[in-house]
């Protein structure tokens, strides 16, 4: 079976990219290399922060054409004060909020920010999906 792995995502700043997501406790790896690309592993997730201008050429891409909001990653946390804390973390870690945390139509509660380079992130509570200890969610029919 195939999954995901990893999540590149293109940066302007890996300086900065870098400490924004320590602001949110991500912990940088030893196998990044200096100046090139950083990997930062948030509990089972791993995502690579690389210059946007190398990936889109690595990709065959103009690094100038704009990518717009297609995409949102999301964090899920174990409660609505979970999810303020970390907006709040977002926030002084450098990012904005995009959306301020509300209740849901789905039951739980959720907030939206970015990444100092535009990436989006839902920040939310989905008392449906509970956390695992390693912090992965559990799909309903999984439980």
């Amino acid at each position: 079976m195939a999954h995901v792995s990893l999540i590149t995502l293109g940066v302007e700043d890996l300086d900065r990219a870098l400490r924004f997501y320590a602001g949110l406790g991500w912990e940088p790896s030893a196998a990044s290399v200096e100046d090139t690309i950083v990997f930062v592993r948030g509990g089972a997730l791993v995502l690579a922060l690389f210059p946007r201008a190398d990936l889109a050429a690595e990709a065959g891409l103009d690094p100038a054409a704009p990518s717009g909001a297609t995409m949102a990653l999301a964090m899920n946390v174990a409660s609505q004060d979970e999810v303020e804390a970390t907006v709040e973390a977002a926030v002084r870690a450098g990012g904005w909020i995009a959306r301020p945390g509300r209740r849901a139509d789905w039951g739980g509660y959720s907030a939206y920010v970015t990444d100092p380079d535009g990436h989006l992130w839902e920040i939310a509570h989905n008392p449906a999906f509970p956390l695992r200890a390693d912090g992965s969610i559990t799909l309903p029919d999984e439980a």
